[in-house]
């Protein structure tokens, strides 16, 4: 992508220097985020039952009920996916004597509403899944208005704007052309979104575009990917497909949680 070409030159550039101006009320938030209590309600307690076996032990599951994500107005959706390792019960054997064994993983795809930083929608694919194909997927777990729809160059799929168009005519759909991408037939009475981004790109250049479009926004996904695996862990914990589908639901509502307890608020200061 455009924004890492000059890579090669970056070593020289300093990282700004900013300074926390709410230390009390983050610090308190850092001191709840690690009180367990927070994380289990009576209703989860509640649904919380054992699945039947015929053998010694018992598997413990959880039908995990919908949460509302309000988030007090119009979304600006950035999605994009990331894999996620399958742990299983050949991980000791790798571990304990050396042994190889192909490494399996999972898709999950997610929406982060910009505005709020909140995680406002999340699927768990097979690791060959188009990620432009669950879009509409995504979008049906939002019930708020999307206003702003951010993706990478994966989500360049006339089913997108498709899906978009559908159910937010009005939204403003930023995500980069292909490289051999050509204009609509109406691209000179009548044009659409994915015109104008080319146009503007062949006017003044990606980077540009980049900048002009508020693109660069997209970086949020991406580190929240990066908090997800910090904090989370890189892998999925459960054998079955729905009980992964519950563990990234709750994964997603915790790091909900931890951002409603409070986060730092910076200011530049070099």
């Amino acid at each position: 992508m455009p924004h890492k070409y000059n890579a090669d030159r970056r070593h020289h550039i300093a990282r700004p220097k900013r300074r926390v101006t709410n230390w009390s009320e983050y610090n308190e938030a850092l001191r709840q985020r690690g009180s367990l209590t927070v994380w289990f309600t009576d209703d989860a307690i509640a649904a919380w039952k054992a699945a039947p076996r015929s053998t010694p032990g018992g598997a413990q599951s959880l039908e995990l009920p919908a949460q509302p994500r309000a988030t007090g107005g119009a979304i600006h959706l950035l999605v994009d996916s990331s894999g996620l390792k399958l742990g299983g019960p050949g991980e000791w054997l790798v571990e304990k004597h050396g042994t190889s064994k192909r490494r399996s993983w999972r898709k999950l795809h997610i929406g982060l509403d910009a505005v709020s930083g909140r995680i406002v929608a999340s699927i768990l694919t097979d690791r060959d899944v188009d990620d432009a194909s669950q879009v509409g997927t995504l979008l049906d777990q939002i019930a708020e208005p999307v206003e702003v729809f951010m993706g990478d160059g994966g989500y360049d799929r006339t089913g997108v704007y498709t899906a978009l168009d559908e159910r937010y005519p009005d939204a403003v759909i930023v995500v980069p052309p292909r490289a051999d991408v050509v204009l609509s037939a109406t691209a000179d009475t009548n044009p659409t979104q994915r015109d104008c981004h080319i146009q503007a790109i062949a006017e003044t250049g990606r980077m540009a575009w980049q900048r002009d479009s508020g693109y660069n926004q997209r970086a949020g996904v991406e580190g929240q990917f990066a908090r997800w695996k910090q904090v989370i862990g890189d892998g999925l914990r459960f054998h079955s497909d729905a009980a992964r589908a519950t563990e990234v639901a709750i994964a997603a509502q915790v790091l909900n949680r931890m951002l409603d307890l409070g986060c730092p608020s910076s200011v530049r200061v070099a």
